[in-house]
């Protein structure tokens, strides 16, 4: 769907569920997101993600690397929520082995250039926990800029967690 130098972006399949659930239990990838999830709870993402591909004709879709089909994780933009309900959000996450060779950066450029090009959308937007560097590092290298009133508190995440907080990027269409 979308192609990189590197990578395909594309929908869900189903042979993506299992290492979509093992990059789920992983603490180093959970670090910023909550506990571990079970192999129920990870199949309940990928269906949200299917119904949101087919309701929208977007999600976080998953990120295969080119030359081996490996399935890396996902990265792509789908409706958000708290607090930008409705409006696009960007967003991805990658097995901890596929960090810091930047398919990050390339998937989130690209499946940017697909909303500016397939999508009428003013702004896309970005959710992160301030201890995420990073994230909001690679949404700062995107060109997205941190909403000074976009702090908030995530309702989904008890009291007293250090993942309560998160911050809000936005990116304007480009004219």
């Amino acid at each position: 769907m979308i192609e990189t130098d590197r990578l395909i972006v594309r929908p869900w399949r189903d042979a993506d569920r299992a290492p979509f659930a093992a990059m789920n239990q992983d603490e180093a990838v959970r670090r910023y997101l909550g506990p571990p999830q079970s192999r129920a709870e990870s199949d309940a993402a990928v269906d949200r993600m299917i119904a949101s591909q087919a309701e929208h004709g977007c999600c976080f879709w998953a990120v295969e690397r080119r030359d081996d089909g490996a399935f890396l994780g996902f990265c792509g933009i789908k409706p958000g929520r708290w607090p930008i309900e409705g409006l696009p959000e960007i967003g991805w996450r990658l097995a901890w082995a596929a960090w810091g060779q930047g398919y990050a950066r390339e998937a989130a450029a690209a499946c940017l250039e697909w909303a500016w090009a397939a999508r009428d959308w003013p702004h896309v937007y970005a959710i992160t926990v301030p201890a995420n560097s990073a994230s909001w590092g690679l949404m700062e290298r995107l060109g997205m800029e941190r909403l000074a009133d976009g702090d908030f508190d995530h309702p989904d995440v008890p009291e007293g967690s250090p993942l309560k907080r998160h911050l809000t990027y936005r990116i304007a269409c480009p004219a």
